[in-house]
């Protein structure tokens, strides 16, 4: 795959993926376009003497894809982990406004959010809806609306002249998008939120005779497309980088795995909240698939003590306007290679072993590589990795692309860096 076509996989990828569930949905048309099987938890997996590819789901959120080479407990997995979950706004349960005459949405701050950059952005809504039919039939469904439906106006300058110095964002107050002017002679009456989407889910999957929306799971999106930008076309900007162009990523090299070779890929929800949940890495999914495929304890041990685990985020490129943020011999640069993500605090599972391991792979696909240690003196974030290998005692490795304005509604990246990152990971399950 040449960085061209890499490129415009991935942002159309992404731009498809507004949320967890669409991530995954397009991950699973990916796999059965090449020949994996589905495989459903609640049914018998007969694999113990399989060879294939194979990829299973939880929670619509989070998914699991893996080819069977060899024998697992002799020759282990090469492993890669991701995350499918990004910042965002997610509507409230009982989300309706209505304010000197607008009609606006409650909404949840879903992880770390950079709020500044969502004022005055074009706001899509995506996500799962779940209804019953007139038949009395329990169902969800995907939604993305994809036209601009709202906007979270800034407050005027003339109306706050200490703005650029002093204005705070109060997440409770200031972040509720508006959606619509209230019609004229409606008083205070609110709109019911899940009327809205019964009437809008009728319009666009009329197959789904939809009696009545149950619930949702619904998150704000800024509609603007991904783009490669830059003077000589260097940067990727788009929402969702992190961590969706990792998913992407590892996806794609693994699709070019050695079929001798047992490979797995993970791209859990929930890690921009601590990933505690029955799809997040601190959850048993992956430990509950590798169980069915080694059989007994003793060889998930004997298995994992044969693999390698390369956990794949995004880290802090170096920024020109506040260099002094970083530790000045860890500075990655944009289009210099990918990260490895060190912490002598564990927050990051890297170690001399993995990350030698990682340099070496680095070296035989002639990929430049790049080392991230956070300042002493600020907090380091942390990543799927160490839970992952706490969880199974298995080699982990922490690695990303370096990344600009992350957690912002519109992060940048460096085009040559993914595609960097995409040859490592191939060398890797060659």
């Amino acid at each position: 795959m040449q960085d061209s076509e890499f490129i415009e996989g991935l942002m159309s990828f992404i731009h498809a993926s507004p949320t967890p569930f669409h991530a995954v949905e397009q991950m699973v048309l990916i796999l059965e376009d090449n020949d994996f099987k589905r495989l459903n938890e609640s049914d018998a997996w007969q694999l113990e003497a399989s060879t294939g590819k194979f990829y299973v789901t939880r929670n619509d959120s989070s998914i699991i894809a893996f080819t069977l080479g060899s024998d697992p407990v002799e020759h282990g997995f090469r492993m890669v982990g991701a995350h499918t979950d990004s910042p965002c706004l997610k509507v409230k349960p009982n989300p309706e406004i209505t304010k000197n005459s607008y009609f606006q949405l409650g909404v949840e701050i879903y992880g770390g959010v950079l709020l500044n950059p969502w004022f005055d952005r074009d706001l899509s809504l995506a996500g799962r809806v779940n209804y019953v039919t007139p038949d009395g039939d329990v169902g969800s469904t995907l939604v993305n609306f994809e036209q601009a439906i709202a906007t979270i106006p800034s407050l005027a300058i003339h109306l706050d002249s200490n703005a650029n110095e002093e204005r705070t964002v109060d997440k409770q107050k200031h972040m509720p998008p508006v959606l619509m002017k209230m019609p004229e002679g409606n008083g205070d009456n609110k709109p019911d939120f899940r009327e809205v989407l019964l009437h809008l889910l009728s319009k666009r999957q009329p197959e789904l005779k939809i009696e009545k929306v149950l619930d949702y799971e619904l998150s704000f999106y800024d509609v603007q497309a991904p783009a490669v930008i830059g003077l000589h076309q260097d940067f990727v900007a788009s929402a969702r980088l992190d961590n969706l162009l990792s998913c992407y990523t590892e996806l794609m090299a693994m699709l070019k795995a050695d079929e001798k070779q047992n490979c797995l890929l993970v791209c859990n929800d929930h890690e921009e909240v601590g990933s505690m949940s029955a799809a997040g890495a601190q959850g048993p999914f992956l430990k509950s698939v590798l169980e069915r495929l080694c059989a007994t304890p003793e060889n998930l041990t004997r298995s994992m003590d044969q693999s390698m685990m390369i956990s794949v985020d995004n880290a802090h490129g170096i920024h020109p306007n506040y260099a002094d943020k970083h530790d000045e011999n860890h500075g990655p640069i944009l289009n210099q290679g990918p990260v490895i993500k060190m912490n002598a605090n564990q927050r990051y599972a890297s170690n001399s072993e993995t990350s030698a391991a990682f340099r070496y792979i680095c070296e035989e696909a002639d990929v430049p590589v790049q080392s991230f240690v956070v300042r002493s003196d600020m907090a380091c974030g942390s990543t799927i990795g160490p839970i992952t290998a706490s969880e199974l005692g298995v080699r982990t490795i922490d690695v990303g692309v370096p990344t600009f304005a992350m957690h912002s509604i519109r992060e940048l990246a460096g085009r040559w860096d993914a595609y960097y990152l995409y040859r490592a990971l191939r060398e890797y399950f060659q």
